[in-house]
This record gives C-alpha cells, sequence and structure tokens, in this order.
C-alpha cells in the first residue's frame, strides 16, 4: 500500500533507505568539521523536528572568503493546542535565552520554535524539553505537524472537550519509530528489525499533513487552510454539549510563482461524524494521502492535489470505506473572524485570560521591551496555562481574579501589555523569511513592522484607522502565514518585491487573488492609498474591506482555486 511508484522524487528514496527515520544522523551529529548534517539527514531531521537553514545575511561574504556557510538549526516543537503550564514555559525560556540565540518564535501553527541552534547543541534543546514532556516529534517533515486547536480564552466546558480531541488526534497520528528517543533520549536501540509504522508505512507521507479543530464562530485555526480540519459542532440547545464535528479535507496555502498548476485551495467539507469517528477518519484520511498522493512530483504532493485529482466524491468515498463508517450531512457553521480577541475575557469559571499582541510572534529582550523577562516573571507566580494562539500571541489563561492586577502590571512593565494599537497591527502576521529561511524571496518579519506603520498613516488619511483590516505577508508563496486567506496579502517576489492579492473576507473562508504583481513598497502604499479612498467613500454599513473588493468588481471573487486563483 505503500510501495515506492515509478519514478519518485529523491525524498522518497532518502526516507526508504532512513530506517524508519534514523538516516546516520548520529554520525552526522558528531562530526566537528562540519555544522551541517550529511546530505540526506538534512531531510531526516525534518521528521525529528528541525531544519538546517544558514545565516542569509552572511552567505555572501562567508562565500568569498571560502568558508561554509553559516549553519544552524531551527527546531519547533509539537504542542497540540498551543497549550503549555509555567514550568514548562520556564523551561521553554530559558532555552531559547542560552542555546537559541536569546529568542523565542511563536508560530502560525500554535506552537513554539528556536532558530540559530548549533549542530551540537540539538541534542540538549531537545533532552531540556523532554524534561519538562515537551517534544519536536514531527514538528516537520512528512507527517502529521502540530495538531492547532482554538484556545477560546472564554474557557468554555465545550473548547475543554474540543482541545481533549485536538490532543487524541495529534497522539493517533504519531509515528511509531523508536528513531527520536533513541538519537536525542539515550533510548534502546531495537533490536530484530521488527520496527513497523502502521499508519505512515517506510515512506510516511508525500509532503506534510496539517490539521486543526475550530470551535464556532472563532476560525483562528484558519480551519479551511489545513490538510484535515475538524469543526465542533455544538448542540443548539445545550451549547455545552459537544455533538461532533464537520470534517474538512484538502486545504493547504502553498503554490509556486509562475507555475499555474499549484495554487492554495480551501478545504472541502466530507460530512459530519459523531465524536467516537474522529480518531478513525483522522487516520483514512491519511492513509488515503499516503496511498493516493503524489510521490513523484513535490510540487504536486500536498492533499489538496490529491482530493483536486481524485474528485470530493471518490476522495470521501476512500475514506468511509477506511473509516467503516458513512458521513452523515455537514451540520450548518458560521464563522465571524479569525483574528485573536485582545486583553481581559473573564471565563464561566470566573477566571480570568489576558491575550497578548506578540508581534509577528517574536520573544526576544530589547530597550524598553523585554518580553522574554516579562514572561517569565508571569510564569513565576502564574497558576494557570499559557496558550499560544494560531495568529502567533500568547494568552496568560487561568488568572484567578487577585492575580489580575500583578499580571498586568508585570506585562505593562515589560512592554507586553501596550494600548493604542491599531486594529490593522493587531490584526496582521508575518512569517520568519530572512535571515535564516531558505524559501524567502523577500522580507517579511523584519519588514511588516514598519510597512504596518505607513499602512496606518493610509488608513488614518481616510478616516479608517479604527477599521480592522487583515494583512498577512510571506517571503515567498508556500503561505507559512497563511497570507492567501486574507483581506491584503503580501506574497514575496523578490528583494524588496511583493505580489499584492485582495479579497479575503476576514473569517478565513474565502481565498484571495492576485491585484498587482512584482511591486514595490512606494506601489504598495500608492495602490492602497486609491483603494482605501475608494472604501471610504463607497462602503456599505459594516462592510469589511475584503468583501467591498469583491462587491465593487476591484478583483473578482475565487470560487474554485484551481480554475478561478490565477486566471
Amino acid at each position: 500500500m505503500n510501495a515506492l511508484s515509478t519514478p519518485v522524487a529523491p525524498h522518497e528514496l532518502n526516507k526508504a533507505r532512513s530506517n524508519f527515520l534514523r538516516g546516520t544522523l548520529a554520525a552526522s551529529l558528531a562530526d566537528e568539521l562540519t555544522g551541517a548534517l550529511a546530505p540526506g539527514d538534512d531531510q531526516i531531521g525534518k521528521f525529528h523536528g528541525f531544519y538546517q537553514p544558514d545565516d542569509r545575511d552572511l552567505r555572501a561574504d562567508r562565500r568569498d572568503r571560502l568558508l561554509e556557510p553559516e549553519y544552524s538549526f531551527m527546531l519547533r516543537a509539537r504542542l497540540p493546542g498551543g497549550v503549555c503550564t509555567p514550568a514548562q514555559w520556564l523551561t521553554i525560556d530559558r532555552i531559547g535565552r542560552e542555546l537559541a540565540q536569546g529568542s523565542v518564535r511563536l508560530t502560525t501553527r500554535q506552537t513554539f520554535q528556536y532558530h540559530g541552534i548549533p549542530k551540537g547543541d540539538l541534542r540538549g534543546v531537545i533532552q531540556g524539553m523532554h524534561q519538562v514532556l515537551l517534544d519536536s516529534i514531527g514538528g516537520c517533515g512528512d507527517l502529521n505537524r502540530n495538531v492547532m486547536c482554538n484556545p477560546n480564552p472564554d474557557q468554555s466546558a465545550l473548547h475543554g472537550e474540543v482541545y481533549a480531541w485536538a490532543r487524541r488526534i495529534s497522539e493517533h497520528l504519531l509515528p511509531r519509530t523508536r528513531a527520536y528517543h533513541e538519537l536525542w533520549l539515550d533510548g534502546a536501540c531495537v533490536a530484530g528489525g521488527e520496527e513497523s509504522e502502521p499508519l505512515y508505512g517506510e515512506t510516511y507521507l508525500p509532503r506534510k499533513f496539517k490539521t486543526a479543530v475550530a470551535v464556532p464562530p472563532h476560525n483562528d485555526v484558519d480551519v479551511y487552510a489545513n490538510d484535515l480540519g475538524f469543526i465542533a459542532i455544538a448542540d443548539p440547545a445545550d451549547p455545552a454539549r459537544l455533538l461532533g464535528f464537520n470534517v474538512l479535507a484538502g486545504g493547504g496555502m502553498g503554490t509556486t510563482h509562475g507555475d499555474k498548476s499549484t495554487f492554495p485551495r480551501l478545504a472541502d467539507d466530507l460530512g459530519f461524524v459523531a465524536p467516537d469517528q474522529v480518531l478513525a477518519v483522522a487516520a483514512a484520511v491519511l492513509t488515503t494521502q499516503r496511498d493516493f498522493g503524489e510521490r513523484g512530483d513535490r510540487v504536486h504532493a500536498r492533499l489538496k492535489y490529491t482530493v483536486e485529482r481524485m474528485g470530493k466524491g471518490a476522495f470521501r468515498a476512500e475514506v468511509e470505506r477506511r473509516a467503516g463508517g458513512l458521513f452523515a450531512p455537514p451540520r450548518p457553521v458560521a464563522f465571524t473572524d479569525h483574528g485573536d480577541r485582545y486583553g481581559w475575557t473573564r471565563g464561566q469559571d470566573g477566571r480570568w485570560h489576558l491575550t497578548l499582541f506578540i508581534e509577528n510572534g517574536r520573544l526576544r529582550d530589547l530597550p524598553g521591551r523585554t518580553l522574554l523577562s516579562g514572561l517569565r516573571a508571569i510564569a513565576q507566580i502564574h497558576h494557570g496555562d499559557f496558550r499560544i494562539t494560531p495568529n502567533q500571541n500568547l494568552i496568560v489563561a487561568g488568572v484567578p481574579a487577585r492575580q489580575k492586577k500583578r499580571i498586568e502590571a508585570l506585562a505593562r512593565d515589560h512592554g507586553l501589555l501596550v494600548d493604542g494599537l491599531t486594529p490593522v497591527r493587531l490584526g496582521a502576521m508575518a512569517c520568519v523569511a530572512f535571515p535564516t529561511c531558505p524559501q524567502a524571496m523577500a522580507e517579511a518579519e523584519r519588514y511588516l513592522p514598519d510597512l504596518l506603520t505607513r499602512i496606518e498613516a493610509l488608513a488614518a488619511r481616510h478616516a479608517l484607522a479604527g477599521q480592522e483590516i487583515v494583512i498577512r505577508m510571506t517571503g515567498c508563496p508556500n503561505g507559512c502565514a497563511r497570507p492567501f486567506l486574507a483581506e491584503i496579502g503580501l506574497v514575496g517576489k523578490g528583494p524588496r518585491t511583493y505580489n499584492l492579492l485582495l479579497g479575503g473576507d476576514g473569517s478565513g473562508t474565502r481565498l484571495n487573488k492576485l491585484y498587482r504583481d512584482n511591486i514595490a513598497e512606494a506601489e504598495i502604499l500608492d495602490t492602497l492609498d486609491g483603494l482605501f479612498a475608494r472604501y471610504a467613500a463607497q462602503r456599505a454599513a459594516g462592510e469589511r474591506f475584503g468583501d467591498f473588493v469583491v462587491r465593487a468588481g476591484i478583483i473578482r471573487r475565487v470560487e474554485n482555486a484551481a480554475s478561478d486563483f490565477h486566471d
């Protein structure tokens, strides 16, 4: 069922020969003559949670000096639903300060990652995380990645149940190889050659596989952007009671500049299932992709292309066959937004939850903004938990009323809580891009804050300063910050140039579309200036910017990504 087709991408042969993700990583890690891993091990390392980039700011200089690139590693944790304890946070903080250049990065997949780890410190990072029951299994690689779940600061009973399902899905879709424990945690080697991967097989999946669980009306996980999605359906008569889930399949953001056979795609709704069917359905979707996914061309290897090629009906029938049951008709759902809700909210249990805006998810100590130190001080007194959001922000959750004042004071003293931020800035996201992402064609994290300052000035000029407009930027078209769902998407095309896309709906249920190709800052601002002027003058009451540009005919609605996104 997991046999290699002919021809296959080199990655497939590398996985098949890796002895269930061991490769020659042990020898690579012991090699002190280079900061890199051996060819092939850099790909196998992804399954253990890390990428091997080099510092692109230094690349040309080191090449001129006949030095190898300045290699280091990015390691991403597995943290289902984004929840961690204060004790875990203190360890996350310590590792970031001591082994990862003094920084922790919150990600758009609701977890954290480290940058700049020397090869010799990888084991120390992973073992340090393990001491507080954290791991990086499946942080990257061709398998199921971190399972996202709506963090819901209101802490409803329904959310607690749904979060438990997110954790169960994550555990159910883990690989079974002992390679991670052997290599990083000094586990005993498996003897006798009896190891197997019942879900994945020896070649795992054709490409990465992303899963999210949403709790309406908030779509902060961007559930339609995932390979596999579950939308929680509450009992209308008892909103605290979970009836089951609508199941989605075939979403994905990545595309390739100049290749119209690639496109972002919203997931299809396969139907409704009861809770006791969730794990079987999740495994059925995954194994259908394992067996039907493209293994000869990684560009077309995501599940979205499998669903597109098979057709929704045939794909659903195959999933039903493997899961041993039929989908019921999907239940009606409505999403109102895909952002975060900032400041204090009170939960049903009387405890309080403080959502902090972390610009582009980057946590470090700078003059006047000692973000890591502030969270460390909060963690030392906090008795609830921390929740990373899918929008790169952080919730200090479960705060008793008596601690509110002290925690808020710590947040303000360290620059974690700042008044007066505009809705445009609060709703924006960027990927990491330069200097550590090897795929980046343009800046994102380092550039977006300054560009937003100029966009905020345009909005104020047109009396739109209080208007929420979702803006997302990526340094390449892989779509890590989900720019194709934004009302304004900026996708790196080259140094200092971007594709400008318009037309997302502000709730993550509609793709945007290319409006201007390969433009620099001056043209971006000039274009938005004109669009903001029209929006201010012609919008209907309560109409969002993304809806306006579609209604006004400025951009055409994307109905079918395969045919509409590029035309």
